[in-house]
């Protein structure tokens, strides 16, 4: 940690948010118009946008939106707090839980109408764990349409975001107060930057196997199919000014990687009534447990591991979700008319195949109870022409971090603010349990960073504004 008494600042400004994804562009577009205006940077260490939210399916859930209402949809703050708590059960962050669900609303038509984010409510599948319909995504279901448009309303406020020059310190004054940044340009120079605020929001510590082996050593030797910076310099930053850590076990897996393509395999086909079953053709869980959770019962199994669904799941998936559709027409999803065919292609026992196929369509039709306890099959029984596609599991990232209050400010363990250090995203502490991967429910990951973004940056503005009027 550099203290201001033994640098020389290059360059000055308000507020400086570290890493250009979901969260950072949040907080400086929150900051911007909490300060209506002021002095703003973002630092990101890459050399384009790129992160999480790029990778996921841009889909923010929010109870209490005028959207739901217009679809007709009654939801509340309380009902996703109960949702939440339910998925995760306890955790050292209940009071971001609650801030989060309840200003949910609030941050997504402000996304719509103050950013310009084009976002529509998904009505045609709810996921696990959500009672709503509340997920508000991009059209498309992608994650960097969401980010291109944050990036867009960035650039329309002659906000800079600099590209490939990444913070390798914090700058503290005399008082322990954050002052500003190291950090190393694209040419491998080095520049001290003085800012009056700095947020955090970097990644979380997927991609970085020491701190995997410390705080999630079941997944550590995983494979990761997260950003690639995700290497957790938040926590090793705040780790040294004394800040505190929460929910540091906790991270949210995929269960459904495509193998090989390395693309996701959206889990809206097995919530139309897919399911998943190992080489010898038998499930092993109950795959509407969520794609995070059903994810820990694959990494303690050998693969491969099947999505087994029909020509009618893939297509109505396929026709809402871009990605899906791509790996389809680049026949990364097989066809076949029998079971016998797929077993045989796919490496799967056959005649076990079947029999697991007859139980999970007696089930599905409520003829027989699922000796695994699904009773969730979305659109019924499974009919000929089936799919197969195959997948494996991987960490996408970590859900512990900083702990922050509410308003996205660092706390020290003693419950002390960190004067001038915000955080969010893959940055601070999430809301989906203390351990593993089975409290993540989906949305949690965007709903934690842009919704922190957003309330770090106004808060961080109006410290500062506040400052200047004492």
């Amino acid at each position: 940690m550099l203290h201001d008494r033994d640098v020389e600042f290059d360059a000055a400004v308000d507020i400086l948010v570290i890493g250009a994804g979901g969260c950072g562009l949040c907080a400086a577009l929150s900051a911007h118009s909490a300060a209506q205006g002021g002095d703003i940077a973002v630092l990101e260490k890459n050399d384009r946008l790129q992160g999480n939210t790029a990778l996921s399916s841009g889909s923010i859930p929010a109870a209490g939106t005028r959207f739901q209402a217009q679809a007709g949809l009654a939801d509340s703050a309380e009902a996703f707090v109960e949702d939440l708590q339910r998925i995760a059960g306890v955790h050292q962050m209940p009071g971001l839980t609650r801030r989060l669900a309840e200003v949910s609303a609030e941050l997504v038509e402000w996304l719509v109408d103050v950013a310009g984010v084009n976002l529509t409510l998904v009505e045609t599948y709810k996921h696990i764990g959500h009672r709503q319909y509340r997920l508000h995504s991009p059209p498309s279901r992608r994650g960097a349409d969401l980010l291109d448009d944050l990036a867009d309303a960035v650039a329309r406020r002659n906000i800079p975001i600099v590209f490939g020059n990444g913070a390798t310190d914090l700058v503290v004054d005399e008082r322990g107060r954050v002052c500003g940044v190291q950090a190393r340009t694209r040419d491998g120079a080095c520049t001290t930057l003085a800012a009056r605020a700095v947020i955090l929001a970097t990644n979380g510590f997927g991609n970085n196997r020491e701190l995997l082996r410390e705080f999630c050593p079941e997944v550590a030797a995983a494979p990761y199919g997260g950003a690639t910076g995700s290497e957790g310099e938040a926590v090793l930053w705040g780790r040294e000014l004394g800040a505190d850590l929460a929910n540091m076990g906790a991270y949210q897996a995929h269960a459904s990687l495509a193998d090989p393509h390395g693309s996701l395999v959206t889990w809206t086909v097995v919530e139309k009534g897919g399911f998943i079953v190992d080489a010898s053709g038998r499930r092993f869980g109950d795959e509407s447990q969520g794609y995070s959770s059903f994810a820990a019962l694959e990494l303690e199994r050998a693969g491969p591991f099947h999505v087994i669904a029909d020509a009618r799941i893939r297509d109505l998936t396929a026709q809402g979700q871009s990605e899906y559709a791509e790996l389809v027409a680049n026949k990364g999803v097989l066809e076949f008319d029998t079971i016998q065919a797929l077993g045989d292609r796919c490496g799967i026992e056959p005649v076990q195949l079947a029999r697991t196929l007859g139980h999970a369509v007696a089930a599905a039709a409520g003829e027989e109870a699922d000796s695994w306890g699904r009773s969730q099959w979305g659109g019924g029984p499974l009919r000929p022409p089936y799919t197969a596609m195959r997948i494996s599991a991987a960490l996408f990232h970590t859900q512990g971090g900083l702990r922050v209050d509410p308003e996205g400010r660092v706390l020290r363990k003693d419950g002390s603010i960190i004067p001038g250090l915000y955080a969010g995203g893959g940055a601070a502490a999430g809301i989906s349990g203390a351990r593993g991967s089975q409290g993540y429910m989906s949305g949690n990951g965007l709903l934690s960073a842009l919704g922190l973004g957003y309330l770090a940056g106004r808060c961080a503005a109006g410290q500062l504004s506040r400052e200047a009027c004492s």
